[in-house]
């Protein structure tokens, strides 16, 4: 260890505190921590904080609502206003799927601190009854789609998961996936990789320490994608393996539809190289960044950057106008992708968000401070819309599409674990309803059902935009039906046609089981 030269390097850069503490830690202690810093480019980390902070105060500063557009409809495709494309779409997605161009990205860096656990989000168990992860559902959802894409196509065919983790979740979810053998997947076919890390700092620019020996660090946000992308040939693996598109999607939404058939046809279709999926936005004030034009170029808004006023704007079909809500759902092509990694990636500017942050005091003592004391960096995946030369957005159902698990039970009620688990047995339950299945209460009595806004019945893989019938109970009928056995509610009308059923009902590849009271 050269610590004279480190010392050197960190008086250079304004952080010699770092070593304040060095007499006093254990020479392990002192091994990790030089390592660390050793690491670590300070003049990068220089210019990316005053990059940053330049750019926070700027965007307070400019009125961003004389300069937003909404959606123009010519790019906007439609779950619910284009009823009559969605089989072709959906046809286009398989076939795609099919010939393996065909690819899922997963962005997996978080754990489940605020959830209340110390493992990654995507291990834990919402409480449905089959008890499954969110990994697996999505695993056994991208096995179902390569199994109908053979069906439809006759080519047995693969679509390759990409998985990227942080440094904190890196080896937790190698291990999960072999303990689980990959939910049935082949292994060559899950790729890992990891995003890079960046320091917390000071409003000032100092580097945190989180204790005497360990710099304060954080994922690089889930725009750090692009940079590993790069560092660890993800785009180079993409291309040998002949692959087209990706679809790129975050971990914690339990209804998302991995490598949606219809949202890829619909982006190829089109010709686009970047395309987003949005829901919309439920109220003017929901907070969820909305996407749009600024000055001619499409971004997502953050709700916060948004006055009242424009946010409840509202177009002359009665819809607001800034509607298409941001759910880090995305379409990009691997030729673009490898645009942005080799051209414009070093052209991103880093977000600044505002931590409570816990720290060594100089003093030597732990803070957990009450009030944010210092920032983040941070890059958002979204941030390359602005490259792309064909940008299209597909909207579609919250209540069939989008249910983030964010929150613990104990928290505000709300993206939550009840809230997660009860968005997909809804759902289910709508797909027995429109497969014509019926439930019964313990009287023999049917239960009632509703109808839905939509209208008609598709004959398509995902017709689930198209039901016509919903539960019309706040908490919903346990009801479970294995990604094995259906993708998007299509192919159950053998097993429910026709039948009554008790709660809960749970539909897999063993069977269909319903679940007395006291347990099996």
């Amino acid at each position: 260890m050269n610590v004279p030269e480190l010392r050197s390097r960190l008086s250079q850069a304004g952080q010699a505190h770092l070593l304040q503490f060095w007499p006093e830690l254990e020479e392990a202690q002192q091994m990790e921590l030089y390592a660390e810093l050793e690491a670590m480019n300070f003049e990068e980390l220089h210019v990316f904080f005053q990059k940053a902070t330049a750019e926070s105060s700027q965007a307070q500063r400019d009125g961003m609502d004389a300069r937003m557009e909404p959606v123009p409809r010519e790019v906007l495709g439609s779950a619910t206003r284009d009823q009559d494309q969605l089989q072709a779409w959906e046809n286009e997605g398989l076939f795609q799927i099919s010939q393996n161009k065909v690819a899922v990205l997963l962005l997996a860096g978080g754990q489940g601190t605020r959830l209340g656990v110390a493992y990654p989000k995507g291990m834990y168990d919402v409480g449905l009854p089959s008890h499954k992860t969110l990994f697996q559902i999505q695993a056994e959802r991208i096995l179902k789609l390569q199994q109908l894409a053979e069906k439809y196509h006759g080519n047995k065919c693969v679509i390759p998961w990409y998985i990227m983790t942080s440094g904190r979740t890196m080896e937790s979810t190698e291990e999960f996936f072999a303990k689980h053998k990959y939910f049935g997947l082949r292994k060559e076919n899950v790729i890992f990789f990891q995003q890079g890390m960046l320091p917390a700092m000071t409003f000032d620019g100092k580097i945190i320490l989180e204790e005497k020996h360990k710099v304060s660090m954080a994922p690089d946000g889930n725009g750090g994608l692009y940079r590993a992308l790069a560092a660890q040939n993800i785009v180079q693996d993409m291309e040998r393996r002949g692959v087209g598109c990706v679809h790129v999607y975050c971990v914690d939404n339990i209804l998302v539809r991995v490598a949606d058939p219809r949202f890829i046809g619909f982006c190829v279709r089109k010709g686009a190289d970047c395309g987003a999926k949005v829901v919309e936005k439920t109220n003017p004030t929901e907070p969820v960044g909305v996407v749009c034009r600024v000055d001619g170029v499409y971004q997502v808004v953050e709700y916060s950057e948004i006055a009242l006023a424009t946010a409840q704007r509202r177009g002359p079909d009665g819809r607001l106008q800034f509607s298409a809500g941001n759910i880090a759902n995305h379409f990009f092509t691997v030729p673009f992708l490898r645009d942005v990694v080799k051209v414009h990636e070093p052209r991103l500017l880093h977000h600044v968000a505002q931590k409570k942050i816990s720290c060594v005091s100089p003093q030597g003592q732990r803070v957990k401070p009450d009030k944010p004391n210092g920032i983040k960096m941070e890059k958002f995946v979204f941030d390359i819309f602005q490259f792309a030369k064909k940008f299209v957005v597909y909207e579609v159902l919250r209540e069939d599409e989008f249910s983030p698990l964010k929150n613990a039970d104990s928290q505000n009620g709300k993206d939550n674990p009840t809230t997660a688990r009860h968005a997909l047995m809804s759902l289910h339950h709508c797909w027995v309803l429109n497969a014509g299945g019926h439930f019964i209460d313990e009287n023999g009595s049917r239960l009632p059902a509703i109808p839905r806004a939509a209208n008609g019945k598709s004959e398509g893989i995902t017709a689930g935009v198209n039901y016509n019938l919903k539960d019309a109970n706040d908490v919903p009928i346990q009801c479970e039906i294995s990604p094995l056995i259906s993708y998007a509610g299509e192919g159950i009308e053998s097993y429910v046609a026709g039948k009554e059923f008790h709660a809960p009902l749970i539909i897999d590849e063993n069977g269909v089981h319903e679940l007395v009271k006291n347990g099996l």
